[in-house]
């Protein structure tokens, strides 16, 4: 409901999907309708752990994470492309904020943008070559430092996996979903 709202996305396909510590949420739809909604265990702590995506990463070592991490995303394998694909959370805002160099984090600008692939793969890229010590980047807040690696590569992986060249953030929650689900 946030994100339909805050995004005015009334008609068509929709994905909203959001990734966490240890797990990501998606919803899938149309128009008014929630087709299915389901968590998959495949969150950005888990990976930093499992590779050490904390520091630099090689580039073998980045190529078995995402490998990885499409395998545990099987279950949005095969779908259709969707119309619209939104992003939530902490991963996207913070990848957001660092692609518009938010000194300060500014809801308003993040609300609406639009990421694309090229983006998405910058800041892996980024975060790939540096351990999260050095991640003070602007945009980018200090205890995101150690997960962003990972939760730009779940990202990567759903849009992949989706067929979308790019996607929208939604910085509306649950409390904007419970005030357009009442009050329109």
């Amino acid at each position: 409901m946030a994100a339909k709202a805050g995004l005015g996305l009334n008609q068509g396909s929709l994905v909203v999907f959001d990734t966490g510590g240890g797990s990501s949420q998606f919803t899938f739809g149309h128009d008014a309708v929630v087709d299915e909604r389901f968590s998959v265990d495949v969150g950005a702590v888990r990976y930093t752990e499992r590779f050490g995506l904390d520091r630099v990463v090689s580039p073998e070592v980045l190529r078995e994470a995402m490998e990885a991490i499409s395998a545990d995303l099987s279950r949005i394998d095969g779908r259709p492309v969707p119309d619209a694909l939104v992003a939530m959370g902490g991963a996207v805002t913070n990848i957001t904020a660092v692609m518009h160099h938010l000194a300060t984090y500014d809801p308003a600008v993040v609300q609406g943008s639009v990421l694309d692939r090229a983006e998405i793969d910058r800041q892996i890229a980024l975060y790939r070559s540096l351990d999260a010590d050095a991640r003070a980047i602007v945009g980018l807040q200090p205890k995101r430092a150690e997960v962003i690696l990972a939760g730009a590569c779940i990202v990567r992986t759903v849009m992949e996996k989706l067929g979308k060249q790019h996607f929208a953030v939604s910085d509306r929650g649950l409390r904007h979903g419970v005030l357009a689900e009442r009050f329109g």
